[in-house]
């Protein structure tokens, strides 16, 4: 295995839920890890000098065009040569945080890695923490834009063909806000199960 790729998208440090559960994989993981923070630092939104230059030869481009190619070649070069993958996107406002986005944006390029996807098939974790809880039965039922949008992304053939597993820590706004103090043993019970899972899916993975 030559590497897991760890990306971490939380603009709230080693205080996010979603990169303590990923630490809970980590913590069972004996490899070597490339770590991205992308609220550390930021790749830049897609540009048209970026979208443009994917249809020229090199000799073609511009001084803009070559430096936005140099962005998505380091980027799209570190997620190819990877082999498993770990992915921490919280939700923020029923949507993935735009530095996520911004990174999609930028390693997805047909002929590259999707139609057809060199990383097809490998495995990948998806830790995805809420405030609430968005599932079966929950008032907020169908409003979650995070999960369905990312697993289609990283895990449809057509697209990136990742063999995604997600973990998804739930109501962790409960200890903080006195309306959801009711809520709280689920909110630890949905920890707990989500650190097992974690724990779990590294051996799962390391093993394979």
């Amino acid at each position: 295995m030559s590497y897991l790729l760890r990306i971490d998208s939380s603009a709230l440090g080693e205080v996010s839920v979603s990169r303590q559960v990923a630490q809970s994989f980590l913590d069972g993981w004996d490899g070597k890890v490339v770590h991205r923070d992308l609220a550390a630092e930021p790749v830049p939104h897609l540009s048209a000098a970026g979208i443009t230059a994917r249809d020229l030869d090199p000799v073609e481009y511009t001084a803009e065009q070559a430096a936005a190619a140099a962005v998505q070649d380091e980027l799209i070069d570190e997620f190819l040569g990877a082999s498993a993958y770990l992915f921490t996107v919280p939700m923020y406002n029923l949507s993935m945080p735009s530095v996520f986005k911004a990174w999609l944006d930028q390693i997805l390029v047909a002929g590259r890695t999707f139609r057809p996807s060199p990383a097809a098939g490998r495995p990948a974790v998806l830790v995805s923490a809420r405030g609430g809880s968005y599932g079966p039965g929950a008032p907020r039922h169908g409003f979650d834009y995070v999960v369905p949008t990312l697993e289609a992304v990283l895990g449809q053939e057509e697209l990136l063909g990742l063999d995604v597993a997600t973990v998804v820590p739930e109501l962790t706004m409960a200890p903080d806000v006195p309306a959801l103090a009711e809520l709280v043993p689920l909110h630890k019970a949905s920890m707990a199960d989500a650190h097992d899972r974690a724990r779990r899916l590294a051996a799962t993975i390391a093993a394979a």
